[in-house]
């Protein structure tokens, strides 16, 4: 299949794809650094050789779609994200993965102006000793924990909630969500334009 670009040249499928591939790499490299881990630490945790792994950061090496899948697991980004997928059209539909300063990522689910929108959040291995930064605002929140162990601090109570666990609670409540030492944690959230505000416009930031 080929495509023409506005001056004419014809550019084939097969280059749009080994120009995708060609960019992973740099891909790979800076989430890895953002997490602040080696090679090494990423081979144990992927099952994928630390030789391959520098080679495909330099990019030395195609990547396989055996090897994006457990990356893209382990740094909680879909497919499209980590071999850099044009974004749709409408911006407003673009539900791609939202990286923050604290390493943590979020991923829109729904778009629609006002009402409830639906987030999942994957946030990296916590320290439990770290202080919250309590936050409240107008309305409710509900979080459902995918993976891991969310911890839950709200008001006087710091709960622990596993996998299948769920809670909801009124946001005027000061609360606090984070990762435990034990790992990162996956979990979906449902919350209303002030809880947007609070949770995801103050902690993200802008792409280079």
């Amino acid at each position: 299949m080929q495509s023409s670009l506005p001056n004419g040249k014809i550019v084939s499928m097969d280059d749009t794809i080994d120009h995708t591939l060609d960019t992973v790499g740099q891909r790979l490299k800076h989430l890895r650094l953002r997490r602040d881990i080696t090679l090494t630490e990423l081979a144990t945790e992927t099952g994928i050789s630390t030789s391959t792994l520098s080679r495909l950061e330099a990019g030395h090496r195609r990547p396989t779609l055996e090897q994006l899948l457990p990356l893209a697991r382990y740094y909680g980004v879909t497919l499209d994200s980590l071999v850099g997928a044009p974004r749709t059209a409408d911006p407003r539909v673009d539900l791609r993965p939202i990286a923050c300063n604290d390493g943590s990522v979020i991923i829109p689910l729904t778009h629609r102006p006002g009402g409830i929108q639906a987030y999942k959040f994957v946030l990296p291995t916590g320290d439990d000793d770290a202080v919250p930064d309590l936050r409240s605002h107008e309305g409710y929140d509900w979080a459902y924990v995918l993976n891991g162990t969310l911890r839950l601090v709200l008001g006087e109570h710091d709960l622990l909630l596993k996998a299948g666990e769920a809670a909801e609670f009124d946001t005027r409540t000061p609360h606090w969500f984070g990762a435990t030492s034990a790992g990162p944690v996956e979990y979906l959230s449902l919350i209303g334009r002030q809880g947007e505000r609070a949770h995801v416009r103050a902690t993200t930031r802008s792409h280079d």
